[in-house]
């Protein structure tokens, strides 16, 4: 299939590398995203070796690198703080590092420059009203009062997505884990050059984002899935922090502002069944949002974005297409979703508590596998 007219539902990290993707094997996109500021959280996120990998695909990689922090490694340490492993990350692309931590504004920027040298037309402050699967192509009508007609029709908007609740409403929805995750910008020591994980009942990192900057994620017990007001919310975040190792008690004297605080409710789905409806197809969170306890969410849409390209050109319908499309995903993606599940309820009392370094180990070489 050639030159198709493809709708892409979602400005995020999967709709933008979809768009980028759809655009290099010359399919004509329009990507529609909700929110008219464009707007993401100021933090950051890891991107590892298959990020790297895929970027270069993508052709984006130096200017992506330009943006983050590139590291090799990742520090395991136990709740007390005692370091007590450092997992090598494969380095997938010759001349280039493992990882990168990265802003997500700075990663928003890079993505969506790109997605608008490339030719997409990009239209914020719109959703899909409806979306009309009529064989032969597909109707949607936008809240800006158009209507138009799509070859194909791509739903990357999420874990909440409004496209899989209007093409699928049977399929599988999202459910809470018990477990929030928490997130926080500090200034960045000159010797973090890595990853540092620690282990416990409340789970820690700090990843490198920048020459100034780096980020917190904290993952904390929250069985009755609160809603924290902004007002104090940097205190609870603080609070949150006791009994953790010294320095990161320490880190957290330094946790005072409110609006920096960035507090999520972390919930999961795999959709076991067709990642399709018709000509309109899923990726991204929409399909398999995981847990962060991997630091593989924004990976597996970046893959499955190339993928999905690649797939439309080698068949002659879309059903082949997506058919072949989620065939390449799902195993990858279920492990990520299910590993990173028994992670959080290793670390929540539900389940056995996994040995991070060896997860760590175990995630490293199955993302390492051709795409």
């Amino acid at each position: 299939m050639n030159d198709l007219n493809i709708l892409v539902i979602g400005g995020g990290i999967g709709g933008l590398t979809s768009a980028i993707a759809l655009r290099g094997k010359g399919h004509r996109v329009t990507v529609i995203e909700k929110d008219p500021d464009w707007a993401v959280y100021g933090v950051g996120i890891i991107q590892q070796s298959n990020v790297i990998r895929a970027m270069d695909e993508l052709d984006l990689l130096d200017d992506y690198l330009a943006a983050g922090v590139p590291f090799d490694n990742v520090a395991i340490h136990m709740p007390d703080g005692t370091k007590v492993a450092e997992v090598p990350a494969p380095r997938l692309v010759e001349g280039y590092p493992a990882n990168v931590g990265i802003g997500r504004p700075a990663l928003h920027k890079v993505l969506g420059d790109r997605t608008k040298s490339a030719g997409a037309e990009v239209r914020l402050g719109v959703v899909a009203n409806s979306i009309d699967d009529l064989g032969d192509q597909v109707r949607v009508s936008f809240s800006d009062g158009k209507t138009e007609d799509f070859d194909i029709v791509v739903g990357a908007d999420g874990v909440y997505s409004d496209t899989r609740q209007k093409v699928m409403p049977d399929a599988e929805q999202p459910e809470f884990t018990g477990q929030a995750v928490w997130r926080y910008n500090f200034p960045r020591p000159a010797d973090l050059n890595a990853l540092h994980a620690y282990n416990g009942p409340t789970g820690v990192g700090l990843v490198p984002i920048s020459d100034e900057l780096m980020y917190m994620y904290v993952t904390t017990p929250e069985p009755d899935k609160p809603n924290y007001p902004t007002a104090g919310i940097a205190a609870t975040m603080r609070e949150k922090l006791i009994g953790t190792a010294p320095q990161i008690q320490e880190m957290a004297e330094d946790i005072t502002d409110d609006v920096g605080v960035v507090y999520r409710p972390m919930e999961q789905m795999m959709l076991y069944d067709d990642w399709h409806s018709g000509r309109v197809v899923l990726l991204g969170d929409a399909v398999h949002a995981t847990t962060p306890h991997l630091g593989q969410g924004a990976g597996m849409a970046i893959e499955d974005s190339l993928v999905l390209a690649d797939e439309l050109t080698n068949h002659e319908t879309p059903e082949a297409a997506f058919k072949a499309y989620r065939d390449r995903r799902f195993e990858r993606c279920r492990y990520i979703v299910e590993k990173s599940l028994a992670i959080c309820y290793g670390q929540l009392g539900k389940g056995p508590l996994l040995d991070q370094a060896e997860a760590t180990g175990e995630m490293f070489a199955i993302v390492s596998q051709p795409i």
